[in-house]
């Protein structure tokens, strides 16, 4: 059993071009967490990290899984460090096998976010959402890419349709509050990856300006036997730039737990 959590602001599409691979091993489950992708997008709504971590362990006990592998993304590191955390104090409803990182935001404080993120979460969020247009989301969007490995102007499209699927647009101010969260659960979730016993790996795409090398250096000084994979002339989403280089990374560790 695999789940795989997806990052910010994307969807589970993010997981398509290495799904059929991993699909012939395990039984794979994904989904658009609250105000992602094709789910539900309500204004009257606190978005946070630990409820996304709720929504997951209800989905899948749902679904009748109780064990399950993860493979994250990004804003789904962070919710995939909550449920590490609710393992370890005893309060879980899941049981978490592994977990296996791509790039995000690890170590809270050491990663840096962009401009537009930090003003989304901002007092002038609200406007820089209304006033976001598919122009400036390209930009945005490709600069968190290796140069390498540029999206193409129709995969932009589609991310561009997910992010506004539902008005989506009107809800990114509240979900960027992540970031604030992240700050505030640091020593929890950096605590979870330092005592929590599972098999761990980070899948770093070295050229990715948010969360690339200088991630991976804080990760490697913070938790003990670092398991760290680096993926030169890849950028912030591994599984999109580099499908094939990430299921390499992954052969082999699943075989830990």
């Amino acid at each position: 059993m695999l789940t795989l959590i997806h990052g910010y602001p994307t969807a589970s599409w993010d997981w398509h071009r290495i799904w059929p691979a991993l699909a012939q091993r395990f039984r794979v489950v994904a989904f658009d967490m609250i105000g992602f992708g094709f789910s539900a997008k309500p204004l009257r709504y606190s978005y946070s990290i630990c409820d996304q971590a709720g929504l997951h362990e209800e989905l899948l006990g749902v679904l009748g899984i109780e064990r399950t592998r993860i493979l994250a993304h990004d804003y789904g590191d962070s919710v995939a460090q909550e449920l590490l955390a609710r393992q370890i104090e005893g309060s879980n409803r899941l049981q978490v096998r592994s977990v296996a990182f791509l790039n995000g935001g690890l170590i809270p404080g050491s990663h840096r976010p962009r401009p537009i993120q930090k003003l989304l979460n901002s007092p002038l969020g609200g406007l820089a959402a209304r006033f976001m247009s598919r122009l400036r989301f390209g930009r945005s969007f490709s600069a968190v890419f290796a140069s390498g490995t540029q999206p193409t102007s129709r995969e932009l499209d589609q991310f561009w349709r997910l992010l506004n699927y539902n008005s989506g647009m009107r809800v990114q101010r509240k979900i960027a509050r992540y970031q604030t969260e992240r700050r505030h659960y640091r020593d929890r979730w950096v605590g979870a990856l330092q005592q929590s016993a599972i098999p761990k790996r980070f899948i770093c795409g070295a050229e990715d300006p948010v969360s690339g090398a200088h991630v991976a250096e804080s990760y490697r000084e913070m938790v003990p036997h670092p398991d760290v994979v680096m993926l030169t002339g890849v950028g912030h989403y591994p599984q999109v730039e580099a499908p094939n280089e990430v299921l390499m990374a992954l052969d082999g560790f699943w075989e830990k737990d």
